[in-house]
C-alpha cells in the first residue's frame, strides 16, 4: 500500500460511492477543498481510501474520510490516519478534530481522540465532535 497526497478531484468518486451513493458528484465537493490537504491510499495502483484535512491556524479538521467497501476492516483507514497525524505533527498542528459518526467512535478513540460534544445529527446520522491534542 502507498499513501500519498492527491487532488481534491481524485477524492470525489470514492467520497460519493462510500458516503453519499445516492447524491450527485457535485454534492461531494465541499467548501475549502481547493485549499485542503488530501491523502489517498493506493493498493496495486487503485485508490482505495481517501481523507481530507482542512487547516486553520494551528488546528486541523479531518473530513470526508472514506474507504472502498471492498477494502474496509483491513487496517487501511488506520494506516492513513496514522500517516495524517504524523504529517500534521511536522506542520506544527496542535489540535486535530473531526465530526465522527457514532458508529466510528471506537475507531477514533484508538488514536487518542475523545468525544467533546453531545450527540448531534446530520441527515439523520448521529455524530460526535472528537478531538486530540498533537
Amino acid at each position: 500500500m502507498v499513501i500519498r497526497p492527491i487532488s481534491w478531484e481524485q477524492t470525489i468518486p470514492l467520497r460519493r460511492s462510500v458516503l453519499w451513493p445516492h447524491k450527485p458528484a457535485e454534492f461531494c465537493h465541499v467548501e475549502g477543498d481547493s485549499d485542503a490537504l488530501h491523502f489517498g491510499a493506493f493498493i496495486d495502483g487503485v485508490l482505495v481510501c481517501v481523507a481530507s484535512v482542512y487547516l486553520t491556524l494551528n488546528k486541523a479538521r479531518l473530513r470526508k474520510f472514506a474507504t472502498d467497501v471492498n477494502y474496509q476492516h483491513q487496517g487501511i483507514g488506520s494506516k492513513i490516519l496514522t500517516h495524517i497525524i504524523q504529517s500534521l505533527k511536522s506542520k506544527q498542528v496542535e489540535y486535530f478534530w473531526c465530526d465522527a459518526r457514532e458508529s466510528a467512535l471506537r475507531f477514533y478513540q484508538r488514536f487518542g481522540m475523545q468525544a467533546c460534544s453531545e450527540r448531534f445529527y446530520k441527515a439523520d446520522v448521529a455524530y460526535y465532535k472528537m478531538k486530540v491534542a498533537l
